[in-house]
């Protein structure tokens, strides 16, 4: 085993909803050799789905679509390494390394052809896995993935609008030490499409900052849990509060990119693939607001002509803002492939 132990690989159960438990989902581990994974997964009630999240997400955000697609399938949620309760690695975060978790998972724990779905840059693994494991993925969904627009240079030194939310996450919450999750949403402003921009105001800040301190004055090693705050901000500040920066300092100086060529990727693709395109618009002083424009949506269908294509009018992650539609989504994705795979008439 290398890597670095999470602090909070051990610390207070995850955020699971009473739906979630009852469907029969539980939390596990799967140790590579590598890394320790943490997962959780459900009843076999059909063909393997495994879900991605996207970065700083954990499995936690697919609560609201777990017990749906539990119904018509055996169901695996991820944290990717430097997520969650899984272990962190710190100069050691590439698509070729967190590529190679999933195709361990895929198969040492699913042990048979998975349909994957990820979401953002659980996407681009999912990508890796299909161009390079293509034996151990069934199908693939890209749910708003960042093809092309997150290759370097050009998430760099053209649409920054992330490019710069990221390096903004590794200044503020790089000192493990002192990490005030407040300062994650100190200075950010979000464009929106009318060119206007929306800021946190300054004294939800401050009160944001005091919540946070007592909380972790009161249960020390223990990831955030804003009980106040609605399901989104709650998640999203637990998740922040377990992730490695490293992970996101990776897309700033560039060692992310090592292994994954999205045009040659996409080209060597044979299983089916979903694409699932969530709101998108541009800005001229911050470029793609969001993860993929129509030319690139374009580009993916033109280098997989099979793919299937699904605009979503939706927050970049589907699955938690559109859950009943990505539900719906998946399964008739589920059923295009068996029909692939049905007997013909016989004569």
């Amino acid at each position: 085993m290398i890597g670095e132990r999470n602090p909070y690989e051990h610390g207070h159960g995850p955020i699971t909803s009473r739906k979630v438990r009852r469907a029969g989902f539980a939390e596990k581990r799967f140790d590579t050799g590598t890394v320790r994974i943490n997962y959780v997964a459900g009843p076999d009630n059909g063909p393997p789905l495994v879900l991605i999240p996207a970065q700083t997400g954990t499995w936690e955000s697919y609560q609201r679509v777990l017990p749906g697609l539990s119904a018509g399938f055996q169901v695996f949620a991820v944290d990717v390494r430097g997520h969650g309760r899984s272990t962190w690695t710190p100069g050691d975060y590439s698509w070729s390394s967190v590529g190679g978790d999933m195709s361990a998972f895929l198969r040492e724990v699913v042990g048979r052809p998975a349909i994957v779905a990820g979401n953002s840059s659980g996407g681009l693994i999912t990508l890796w896995g299909a161009a390079n494991v293509p034996e151990l993925v069934a199908g693939a969904v890209l749910e708003d993935a960042p093809v092309f627009s997150a290759e370097w240079p050009r998430f760099r030194d053209h649409d920054r609008y992330v490019y710069q939310g990221l390096r903004h996450a590794v200044e503020t919450l790089g000192d493990l030490r002192h990490r005030d999750l407040a300062d994650y949403l100190r200075d950010i402003t979000k464009p929106e499409k009318n060119g206007s921009e929306r800021k946190v105001p300054g004294w939800f800040l401050r009160h944001l900052s005091w919540r946070i301190a007592r909380f972790q004055a009161a249960h020390p090693a223990e990831p955030v849990d804003l009980r106040f705050m609605p399901l989104a901000a709650r998640l999203m500040f637990r998740s922040l509060s377990m992730f490695d920066p490293d992970f996101a300092r990776a897309f700033v100086d560039g060692r992310i990119y090592e292994g994954l060529d999205h045009a040659q990727a996409l080209a060597r693709v044979r299983c089916p693939l979903l694409v699932m395109h969530a709101d998108w618009f541009r800005d001229p002083r911050h470029g793609l607001v969001g993860a993929m424009d129509d030319q690139d949506a374009a580009r993916i269908m033109q280098l997989v002509p099979h793919a299937r294509y699904q605009r979503v009018q939706a927050n970049h992650v589907i699955h938690f803002f559109k859950p009943a539609q990505y539900v719906r989504a998946i399964g008739e994705f589920k059923d295009s492939i068996e029909s692939l795979h049905a007997p013909g008439p016989r004569r």
